[in-house]
């Protein structure tokens, strides 16, 4: 059985991860595949949306593209997921040489 019950309200999380390094080299599957377990240890599921996306943002009159994916998790526990997305966002910062990362929540319910 899935751990939400029916018509639940819960918390959804998307992290827009990046494909390339800042420097563009391409950031190394192994890295992917590390934050997905992270992500199925704390949350028992997730979707992947593998298609690249691009993401573009101004700064200081520059505008600035990367090439992204995102990872969504769904939780109940939004004050745990918090805590841990926190961690995880410094951590993803470090492993992936990023000035920042992107992560996004909102309320849904489920059906």
């Amino acid at each position: 059985m899935h751990p939400l019950r029916e018509s639940a309200l819960v918390k959804e999380y998307d992290l827009f991860i990046p494909l390339y390094y800042n420097d563009g080299i391409f950031i190394e599957p192994q890295k992917f595949q590390d934050l997905q377990q992270r992500l199925l240890d704390q949350f028992s599921g997730l979707t992947f949306f593998p298609q690249p996306n691009e993401g573009f943002w101004t700064m200081a009159g520059v505008t600035y593209r990367d090439a992204i994916v995102i990872y969504r998790v769904i939780t109940s526990d939004e004050q745990e997921a918090r805590r841990f997305l926190s961690d995880l966002k410094e951590w993803l910062k470090a492993e992936l040489r990023q000035e920042e990362i992107l992560i996004i929540g909102r309320n849904v319910e489920t059906l």
